[in-house]
C-alpha cells in the first residue's frame, strides 16, 4: 500500500474468488451478428412504504418542518432520517428539526433536457447542506442567474403553498439565495 492507502475492511480468504466459467453456450454465438444498440420504451412501477423514521420525516415535510436524527456518539445529524445511524449501525434516538437555510456545497449547471423535465435550460441542481445537518440534500437552485451560483452560497428553502402541502420531499420546490454572506469553505469542505 502507498502512504495514502488504508485498510477499510478485512475480507475472509476466498470471498472474491470466481469459479471457472463454462463458455460453451457463448461459443455457439460466435457467428451471430452483434447488436450495437437498441432503443425501446421502458417503465418501472413500484410502491414505496416508508418505515417509522422516514414516515416521521414525511409528516414533518407536510408541516414545513425539515427533520433529521442525531448520532448520540458523534453529534452528527442525518437527514432524511432512517432510524439507524449509518456510520455505526446504532438506533437513532434523538429527532432534530433543522433550519430552512443552508449552504450550497456543490452544484451542476444542467444544459440538457431530460425526458419528463419541465425546467427551462439551463438550470442548476445542487447539494445544499442545511444548517445543523451533517448530510447535504439534493435540490434545485432558482430565483438567481445560473452563472451567479457558487459553492458556499447561502440559500433558503422555498416551499409549496400551504394548500399544496403533502407528505412529500417535493414540498421544497427549490432553494434560493437568502442574501447572507457566503459560508466559510472550511464549514462545508467535507460535504463537497
Amino acid at each position: 500500500m502507498s502512504g495514502d492507502d488504508r485498510t477499510i475492511s478485512t475480507l475472509p480468504d476466498g470471498l472474491w474468488i470466481q469459479p471457472d466459467i463454462d463458455t460453451t453456450a457463448i461459443d455457439v454465438l460466435a457467428d451471430t451478428e452483434t447488436v450495437a444498440s437498441i432503443r425501446t420504451p421502458a417503465s418501472l412501477t413500484y410502491s414505496y412504504t416508508p418505515g417509522t423514521a422516514r414516515s416521521g420525516f414525511l409528516r414533518g415535510m407536510a408541516e414545513k418542518r425539515l427533520m433529521g436524527e442525531r448520532d448520540s456518539e458523534s453529534g452528527t445529524v442525518y437527514t432524511p432520517p432512517t432510524g439507524v445511524i449509518p456510520t455505526n449501525g446504532l438506533a437513532a434516538s434523538e429527532q432534530v428539526e433543522l433550519a430552512h437555510v443552508g449552504t450550497v456545497t456543490s452544484y451542476c449547471v444542467v444544459n440538457v433536457q431530460f425526458s419528463g423535465g419541465d425546467h427551462d435550460l439551463p438550470y442548476v441542481t445542487a447539494l445544499v447542506l442545511p444548517d445543523g445537518s451533517g448530510v447535504p440534500l439534493y435540490g434545485l437552485i432558482q430565483e438567481t442567474p445560473f452563472d451567479q451560483i457558487h459553492s458556499g452560497m447561502r440559500v433558503e428553502a422555498v416551499w409549496v403553498d400551504d394548500d399544496d402541502l403533502a407528505t412529500s420531499f417535493e414540498n421544497i420546490k427549490w432553494w434560493r439565495p437568502n442574501g447572507e454572506e457566503d459560508a466559510d469553505p472550511a464549514s462545508y469542505a467535507q460535504h463537497v
